[in-house]
């Protein structure tokens, strides 16, 4: 039941994560939030397997650390990735 609480929490500080970051515009608002929470259930259940004990810090850490990290560069590579798109998209309409 613990792992709702990091799911939770993932959702929740992907949804500010989503906030800080520019280029709100060119992405949907579920998508950061969305990665954090899938990535924090894949590390909390890979830690778990491995022997982590839900008393053990290190599976918030490492769970909740890295549905950030991931939800980040997933974020920033889809933003660069339609960012280019839309420039050549442009640029062939001749705008």
């Amino acid at each position: 039941m613990y792992i709702l609480l990091a799911l939770i929490a993932a959702c929740a500080l992907g949804v500010a994560l989503h906030f800080a970051l520019p280029h709100r515009e060119l992405r949907g608002v579920a998508v950061t939030p969305a990665v954090a929470t899938a990535a924090a259930g894949a590390i909390y259940t890979a830690m778990q397997w491995a022997g982590v004990a839900e008393a053990d810090v290190w599976l918030w850490v490492g769970s909740l650390g890295g549905a950030l990290l991931l939800a980040l560069v997933a974020t920033l590579a889809l933003t660069a990735q339609r960012r280019r798109t839309d420039a050549e998209a442009k640029r062939a309409l001749g705008i």
